[in-house]
């Protein structure tokens, strides 16, 4: 097992990327990139790479996507790769195809970033940018201070004791909304939304109609995520919204374990401009769309981590090889991929799981 782990969970993502173009050839598959402006630390190439695996004519889909949140990617590149390694193409149903979007967001999978170049959070940039853009007032009360111009000394002690004095008059609740329920004043902050579609977006956004998502009959969308939760627990989280019938079919495909953040019984709390609205638009409700949360560590460290992250970028352009950088980048890198061999197995448990529940739900929904 551990053998077919290191196989599965590349190192960073030039090698993420390269395992998995690999192994799309050795199955015979075409590969559409959607090449990014940028270029990584290394100079290297970025791209959203696609691959289709059975009929192209098939009325239901599944869509696995890895790397919304950059950083994140190594997770959810590492469970499509098992998926592709493990006899996965073999056991699809009649009917059913699967849509594989390799890293949504290479630039911050390369960066080690959790924000697209543009510097923002994909899963808060699905707005539509021409009405009111909308406002987190607790983000307001704590923006100063959630990412302070220093990491230590007396400012960022103040910080801290501000923010330790808003948790505990507003509730841990109201304090996550505030620093992670998505903001669009502050461009060099956390969880920042946007001005304007991202590149990731306007990519996916191809995708769904360049592989003709919106003419199927139903779609399962299952998008990796990490750093939220007990540690290695994956956690189905429903991104349809209630009373749709989208969110009455992830109800009946994964059953007791599936959570929901607007009933308050999810590791995450209700958040603005997520993904979910972007399928929503251009789809309807023939997705049923859960995103699969990995746990870490400590809301707290997670905080850190991303904290120092912003600062670094926030004062200009970044010494790749820098030992500040590598310390901030590593912390980054750890808290949302532990990478230990007991969290990678978990991984893979449950990304197996839910795929079949997923192929499961697509074919009693569709005998």
């Amino acid at each position: 097992m551990e053998t077919e782990l290191q196989a599965c969970f590349a190192p960073d993502y030039a090698s993420a990327r390269q395992r998995f173009l690999t192994h799309c050839r050795q199955l015979g598959l075409e590969v559409r990139s959607y090449q990014n402006p940028n270029l990584g630390p290394e100079g290297e190439e970025l791209a959203a790479d696609t691959a289709w695996i059975g009929d192209k004519d098939a009325r239901n889909v599944i869509v696995t996507l890895s790397a919304t949140h950059g950083v994140e990617g190594f997770c959810g590149s590492g469970a499509q790769l098992d998926w592709m390694r493990n006899k996965g193409p073999g056991s699809l149903p009649d009917g059913i195809a699967m849509l594989i979007v390799h890293a949504i967001n290479p630039h911050g999978f390369a960066w080690l970033r959790r924000v697209t170049e543009e510097g923002c959070d994909l899963n808060r940039n699905w707005i539509d940018f021409d009405e009111p853009h909308p406002v987190n007032p607790g983000f307001e009360a704590l923006r100063d201070v959630l990412l302070p111009p220093e990491l230590s000394g007396p400012l960022f002690d103040a910080a801290e004791e501000k923010i330790a004095r808003w948790r505990a008059e507003h509730g841990e609740t109201a304090f996550h909304v505030a620093r992670g329920g998505g903001q669009y004043s502050h461009p060099e902050g956390m969880f920042y939304g946007g001005n304007a579609p991202t590149w990731s977006r306007r990519t996916l956004e191809s995708i769904m109609r360049d592989y003709d998502l919106p003419q199927r009959d139903q779609i399962a969308i299952i998008d990796y995520h990490t750093g939220l939760g007990p540690f290695g627990y994956g956690e189905p989280i429903c991104g349809n919204q209630p009373h749709t019938p989208g969110h009455k079919r992830a109800k009946n495909w994964y059953g007791q374990s599936l959570t929901e953040p607007d009933l308050g019984t999810s590791s995450s709390v209700p958040k603005v401009g997520l993904s979910e609205y972007g399928w929503t638009g251009i789809v309807g409700d023939i997705h049923t769309y859960v995103a699969l949360e990995y746990g870490t560590y400590s809301p707290d460290a997670g905080r850190a981590a991303l904290r120092a992250d912003h600062w670094l970028h926030a004062r200009g352009d970044v010494d790749w090889q820098a030992e500040e950088t590598r310390a901030i980048k590593k912390r980054l890198k750890n808290h949302y991929y532990p990478g230990t061999p007991d969290w990678q197995e978990m991984v893979i448990f449950r990304s197996r799981m839910i795929l079949r529940q997923a192929i499961q739900g697509l074919m009693a929904a569709n005998p």
